[in-house]
């Protein structure tokens, strides 16, 4: 398309993008702001800056910031989906992971964090896409290793799948070629791990006691982290979140003087515990490789009873004010460092770049694999996790 510009730009002709290529043009700016700031974040005249166009030219292409995202989502899931149906071997498998979780970065955070925001048909149908494309990883994993229970090789590849989707969490840019390279080593050594003899986790004292009554502020923080993780942010109200604890909404406010206030301070508790229960046990072992097994067992233990914790921190700290949030930005972030630095002490061969990759893909593995129905129902899960935790950090499994 064509058009002839007047007043000082006589005779010079612009040429406009067909509209293929206009609309790539804004799924990738999009899926990039998206993944930056988070979908309530971003407008669509902050989209349309972006690509340079006006907002209604924006609209032209796209009814709303909905079909927006579900179309940033399925343009990478249809990728992967090909690549999956030429895929005849393992090794194929993971090379199709890993090109799919270096050329669409932001997917993963955009699955896990945004998609749920999308109309309940939508988040069925892209779940589908995902449970399909695990069932043809599964057929090709189980053709190399038949003595897989179907069980065993579907949850290996939900793993493989998590493990990938760590990329999306960083927040330095690697170098694709080597990142794509790791992935796909850590894609075979997670298809590549035994769950026979996994143990079923023993029964902790508070499950054969029962919950302990809290303070009402205490079940406040509870509930407010189950439903903001399970509804998000802005689909919770204080009558629903009083109603939780048996009081009215408007008593939620004796206690909080917001709701912003509520998910901040859920958010605080929670991670307080998280270092207190992970970095202790890190603390307490003798030596570097002791240490990362502590800690390995310590954060698979916390996932599992806190998983709502895990995915609230995930998907609702970019509702919080701005010190809220870059106080849970840092406490990451230094999170991460523990782990990174833990890691390369065990394994001195790693630079920071490795080990950033694979503490990111634990932490996708460990978060999706307590969240993921019905394979985080099975009783021999923390066993199970802590084995592939050990496949994706690369140290040896206990003995």
């Amino acid at each position: 398309m064509e058009r002839q510009l007047g007043r000082g730009g006589a005779g010079m002709v612009v040429r406009r993008p067909p509209a293929p290529a206009r609309q790539a043009q804004i799924l990738a700016v999009a899926a990039e702001r998206f993944h930056r700031s988070g979908y309530h974040q971003v407008s669509m005249t902050e989209v349309a800056a972006g690509v340079g166009i006006t907002a209604p030219a924006l609209y032209r292409h796209f009814r709303g910031k909905p079909e927006l995202l579900d179309r940033v989502v399925r343009l990478g899931l249809g990728e992967l989906t090909a690549a999956l149906h030429a895929a005849g071997s393992t090794e194929a498998v993971g090379a199709a992971l890993a090109a799919v979780a270096v050329g669409h970065r932001p997917l993963g955070t955009l699955m896990q964090r945004d998609a749920r925001l999308l109309p309940p048909a939508r988040r069925a149908a892209l779940r589908g896409e995902l449970r399909a494309d695990a069932a043809l990883m599964a057929g090709v994993l189980r053709a190399e290793r038949p003595e897989l229970p179907p069980a065993d090789a579907e949850f290996l590849c939900w793993s493989a799948l998590s493990v990938c989707s760590g990329l999306s969490y960083q927040s330095a840019v690697p170098q694709p070629r080597r990142a794509e390279r790791l992935l796909r080593e850590l894609v075979a050594a997670v298809l590549a791990v035994s769950l026979d003899g996994a143990a079923p986790d023993p029964r902790t004292a508070s499950a054969v006691a029962g919950p302990r009554p809290q303070p009402r502020r205490e079940e406040l923080l509870a509930a407010a982290v189950r439903l903001f993780h399970r509804h998000g942010f802005d689909n919770v109200s204080t009558d629903q979140l009083g109603a939780e604890v048996g009081i009215s909404g408007p008593s939620v406010y004796r206690h909080f003087a917001s709701k912003q206030q509520l998910l901040a301070a859920s958010l605080v508790r929670s991670r307080e515990r998280l270092w207190h229960e992970v970095a202790g046990a890190i603390d307490a072992a003798a030596g570097p490789a002791a240490a990362l097994e502590a800690g390995l067992a310590a954060y698979v233990g916390f996932a599992r009873h806190n998983g709502d914790y895990l995915g609230a921190m995930l998907s609702e700290t970019e509702r919080l004010a701005a010190p809220d949030r870059r106080a849970a930005v840092d406490f990451r972030r230094d999170f991460l460092r523990t782990w990174v630095d833990l890691l390369r002490r065990v394994r001195p061969e790693c630079d920071a770049a490795e080990a950033r990759i694979r503490v990111h893909a634990l932490f996708a593995l460990v978060n999706d694999g307590v969240r993921n129905r019905p394979y985080s129902e099975r009783p021999d899960l923390g066993d199970c996790l802590r084995r592939l935790g050990r496949a994706v950090l690369g140290v040896p499994a206990q003995t």
